[in-house]
């Protein structure tokens, strides 16, 4: 969520905007996340970069082994756009 959060603050939405955006979070604690990301942004930052790797690896790994249902609904998804041609 801590990205969610600097991602929208820094869009310049507001906590209000940010918690309707997420009702799992109270006000309170979108606050809490804003204002612990002005006090350590360089950290907060880097901890983004970081969790953006981690992302990307995982995402390159799901890419390599793709799921069955995913082709299964990609091939159903072909053969009913060349039903309509």
């Amino acid at each position: 969520m801590l990205d969610s959060i600097v991602a929208g603050f820094e869009e310049g939405h507001s906590a209000e905007t940010i918690q309707q955006q997420y009702p799992a979070l109270s006000l309170e604690e979108v606050y809490g996340a804003i204002t612990y990301y002005l006090s350590h942004a360089e950290e907060v930052k880097e901890y983004l970069r970081q969790q953006g790797k981690v992302w990307d690896h995982w995402r390159g790994k799901s890419v390599e082994r793709q799921s069955p249902v995913v082709d299964r609904l990609r091939a159903l998804q072909k053969a009913d756009v060349s039903r309509e041609s």
